[in-house]
């Protein structure tokens, strides 16, 4: 029987091809160069955030100054219309105030008094 057997391992579909056989020049050298390196990633990762470098970074200022500009127009919006408000306001008294003068006030009681 030429069939499968669960005893025995699958023969690969294909032979592996091995690596070629060659020498890096100066190996130790570049594994301590990528070390190094990597542990300068890390070490700037861990200073700058999750950015790589600080030139990476983006500028804070221009939002800043946005959200300043931003909350000037609303405190000024709410200023103007607070004046409004009051003018009219205003306006309503002396027009009440002026019906009022021609017809004389009481109390509670009917009193008169003063104005």
């Amino acid at each position: 029987m030429s069939g499968y057997r669960p005893d025995q391992p699958a023969a690969p579909a294909y032979d592996p091809v091995p690596a070629p056989g060659f020498e890096t020049p100066n190996a130790e050298r570049y594994v301590l160069e990528a070390d190094a390196m990597r542990r300068r990633q890390l070490r700037s990762a861990l200073l700058h955030g999750s950015t790589r470098t600080w030139r990476e970074r983006r500028r804070v200022w221009p939002a800043v100054v946005a959200g300043i500009i931003v909350a000037a127009v609303i405190v000024a919006a709410m200023g103007v219309t607070g004046a409004f408000r009051q003018e009219q306001e205003n306006q309503e008294q002396e027009r009440v105030g002026t019906t009022e003068r021609t017809t004389p006030r009481t109390n509670w009681s009917g009193d008169m008094v003063p104005v």
